[in-house]
Parts: C-alpha cells; structure tokens; sequence
C-alpha cells in the first residue's frame, strides 16, 4: 500500500508514519500546498496513493481545501467514484462542522485524534484497503 501523509505536527506525523509503515510506503506532506505537488507528481509518476492520512488544521492550505483540490485532479485525470483514492482526514476537532464538511467535500473516513493502533487499522478495514486477517 502506498500512503501520503499530509501533517504539520511533528509528533502527530510520526505516530502516523508508524501506524501506516506497517502496511507498506509512505511520502510525507507538511501541508496542504506540500500535498497537492506530491499528489501531482504521483499521477505523473503513474504510481498513484492508495490512503492519503490529511490533517484538516494545518498552515498555507487547510486539510478541507486540500481535499477538494485533490478531488478535482482525479477528476481531471479521469478518476471518478471508487477508482478514486481513499482519503481520511484526522484531526483533533471532532465537530460536526468539520465532519460534514470533510463528508461533503467526498472524504472517505474520518479519525479524531489520538489516533491508536486498533482505531486506525479498523479504518483501514472498513476501507477494504486490508484484509481482515492482516489486522492485529
């Protein structure tokens, strides 16, 4: 599996390289701008992210407007409904703002912060991006 990791924070940015580095690679983003340019290199690459992990509060472009670009640069590329990467925003605000946004905007999961072990591997279960029998 290969992830992108869009966060500013650095403890949060390596509690989430050790949940992801379990499963396979990652390239790591410190905000939105940072993620947007990796995203189009991927493409350009032909070696697309199958999880992009997005923090919604970070400088330059917020994790919300993020999303949103990336969504549009699938569409562009002719990427459409589950051919799409998953795209789950963690964050420390559990509002419902938030949430409703991140949904609206086409987000595939949402995490509060902490993040832990079982609540990330069981994300990645109701994703079908791994096999339950390779879930600890």
């Amino acid at each position: 599996m290969r992830v992108l990791i869009v966060e500013d924070d650095f403890a949060s940015r390596r509690l989430v390289q050790m949940l992801v580095s379990r499963f396979g690679s990652y390239d790591v983003a410190v905000n939105g701008n940072e993620a947007i340019e990796l995203l189009k290199m991927a493409f350009d690459e032909g070696s697309r992210y199958d999880l992009i992990c997005l923090d919604i509060n970070m400088p330059e472009m917020n994790g919300q407007e993020a999303l949103k670009r990336m969504r549009e640069i699938e569409s562009s590329h002719g990427v459409e409904g589950l051919d799409r990467t998953k795209i789950v925003m963690t964050t420390a605000y559990d509002n419902p703002e938030n949430i409703t946004t991140a949904f609206r905007e086409q987000c595939d999961g949402y995490l509060d912060k902490p993040l832990g072990i079982e609540k990330f591997d069981q994300m990645l279960k109701s994703l079908s991006l791994m096999k339950p029998s390779l879930l600890k």
